[in-house]
This record gives structure tokens, C-alpha cells and sequence, in this order.
């Protein structure tokens, strides 16, 4: 039944119709500006650190921003989403998973889409403000971390709803699907800045893994077998890919949540839009519009995105809102 068969985005023009403009223009082109957050740093159990950036404005209820990978609570479309749900009276958390805030971690483990533990006491710090309704929002990574902490983690009530969007519910069939014509672009800006971040944990802890590995990155493969595995206590990458994948939790949530996966979004695969079994899932919503990229959906005459506007929307029907 949670299945929307009929999307009501539209892109805004003939140009936003081709996939590779929207996702490049919005993610490197389009002019947003952070709100004048505070940062947090949150001391995490294990001895690592992680920033939250927030602005307190409803003592009630909150959004929380989650960035994808190799992003940061400053990037475009978490910018657009403070600032809609601000103007609608929430209050803001932006975090930023380790390595991403502008400082590198004190620890080997960066982050990945199955991360739960962090995105729990991230949780937990947005928590201890006294809020009644908690909501999550995230992109990409980020939807993937919310799917897999509700899908793993026991909720807390306040915790009411969630929208993930341009998310890989699998994530071989997304790793494949960036290794194809175009999107090799992505990919490269990608493993770019990954390897940048390898090499400095190279110099943090050198006898650690064979850091020589780094040079012979190409794709997610190289990636996810020499180092997302091996940092984060998987067997390998296909191991990885199972267990950090939504698909392998998506059966127990049972907190709404939103998927917002656009059919031309170059970064997923065919295993990314789970219509069969959103039709059969009580709490599992999914939305695959005709166009829309990857994290984009920019909007005619407007700033703000379809993405926001639509998880505002979803909050409210979830907690009954006029």
C-alpha cells in the first residue's frame, strides 16, 4: 500500500530532465548558504569525535540533516532544507559523520552507509534537548544510515518519522551502476577525495593496513576490499555491501519512513527501488519520480528543492497535522 504509483514532481524545465544537469548543477553549481549554526562536538563512547551543527528555534520539534558521502552538514541540499524547515518553525541538527567536518578523526574508522552506532548517539544528543517530535531527513549515505539505524536500533517514541532520499537500498547495485558511461565522472570525484582521506590515515596509523593499496584505486571495488571492510570489521566488500545495505534490515522498521528515488538518478541500480515490497510493508513508503537526479529535484521559481517540501509534507501526514 505505501507505494505512491503517481509522483507529483515535475521537473521545472527541459534542461532539469536530463539527470546529469540536475545532480551536477544542484551539487556543484547552485548558490545556497548555511544557516549561523552552533557546532557541538560530540565526544563519542569509543574516543572519537563527531560535529553536530544546529540552530535551536521550536523546543518541540527538530529535523535532523544527514549528508551523503564525502559530504558535510554544509552542503547544498542540506542548506535548502535548514532553511525551508526553519521558515516552518523546527528546530535544525546538521551532523557530520567522522572525517567530514573540516578535521580529521582521532580513530582508524572514517564512516560508511551502515554506520549506526554514531547515527545513535547522534540520536541521542538530539534527544537530551527535550523534544517532543524528532524527525530525520537524509540524502544519499545519509538515507541509507537512517534505513539502517531504524531497521537495527530499538527507536525511541519521539523519533516520529523519517525521508530518505536518492538512496541506495543496495549497495553493489549502486557501486555497478557508477562504473557505467557518464556516471564514471561521479566516481572519480569520488574515489578523489576518498583516497585523499586514506592517505592521511596512512600517516596516522602506518602499520595498520597496506596503505600501498590506495594506489591502485579505480573504482568502489578497490574501496570497499582494502579499506571499508577491513576498517569497519567487515570480511570483504561483498560483505559489506549486504550488511550495510538497507535492503538487509528494510523488513524490520517500523518508524515511516519516505524513500524518494528518482527512475533517472545515475547512481542507483535497478535493486534500488523496491516497489514490490513497499506495497507489501506497513511503515516502508516509496516515491520514484520520472525525473530528478541524484539529490536535486530543484523546483520552478524556488530555492528549495521538492525533496524538503515533500518530507515536510510527509511529517505531517505521519504525525496528523493540519
Amino acid at each position: 500500500m505505501p507505494y505512491i504509483e503517481e509522483s507529483n514532481y515535475r521537473a521545472p524545465s527541459f534542461l532539469y530532465k536530463n539527470p546529469h544537469f540536475s545532480t551536477i548543477y544542484i551539487g556543484r553549481f547552485k548558490k545556497t548558504k548555511s544557516p549561523n549554526y552552533q557546532r557541538k562536538r560530540l565526544e563519542l563512547s569509543d574516543g572519537d569525535f563527531i560535529d553536530i551543527d544546529f540552530i535551536l528555534k521550536n523546543p518541540d520539534r527538530a529535523v535532523v540533516l544527514c549528508h551523503g558521502l564525502e559530504g558535510a552538514s554544509t552542503r547544498a541540499y542540506n542548506n535548502t532544507s535548514a532553511d525551508f524547515f526553519l521558515k516552518n518553525d523546527f528546530s535544525v541538527f546538521a551532523w557530520n559523520n567522522r572525517s567530514c567536518s573540516g578535521e580529521m578523526n582521532r580513530l582508524p574508522k572514517l564512516y560508511h552507509h551502515g554506520v549506526v552506532e554514531d547515527f545513535k548517539e547522534m540520536i541521542d544528543f538530539v534527544l537530551g534537548q527535550g523534544f517532543q517530535e524528532v524527525c530525520l531527513l537524509g540524502f544519499s549515505m545519509g538515507g541509507a544510515q537512517i534505513m539502517n539505524y531504524l531497521g537495527t536500533m530499538k527507536i525511541d517514541p519521539r523519533v516520529k518519522a523519517a525521508v530518505s532520499v536518492s538512496t541506495p537500498i543496495q549497495l553493489k547495485s549502486s557501486a555497478e551502476s557508477l562504473k557505467k558511461g557518464f556516471n564514471r565522472v561521479y566516481l572519480k570525484n569520488f574515489t578523489r577525495k576518498i583516497s585523499k582521506k586514506l592517505k592521511s590515515k596512512s600517516e596516522q596509523f602506518p602499520d595498520l593496513l597496506d596503505w600501498s593499496q590506495i594506489q591502485s584505486i579505480r573504482t568502489f571495488d578497490e574501496i570497499d576490499e582494502f579499506f571499508t571492510a577491513p576498517l569497519h570489521g567487515f570480511t570483504g566488500r561483498e560483505d559489506y555491501y549486504e550488511r550495510a545495505s538497507p535492503g538487509f534490515v528494510m523488513e524490520e522498521i517500523k518508524t515511516p519512513v519516505l524513500i524518494i528515488n528518482s527512475l533517472d538518478d545515475p547512481f542507483l541500480g535497478d535493486t534500488c527501488y523496491p516497489i514490490e515490497f513497499a506495497k507489501n510493508h506497513s511503515f516502508v513508503y516509496l516515491e520514484t519520480p520520472l525525473s530528478g537526479g541524484h539529490c536535486a529535484f530543484p523546483m520552478k521559481n524556488s530555492n528549495h528543492s521538492y525533496s524538503e517540501i515533500r518530507a515536510l509534507e510527509f511529517f505531517r501526514m505521519v504525525n496528523r497535522k493540519p
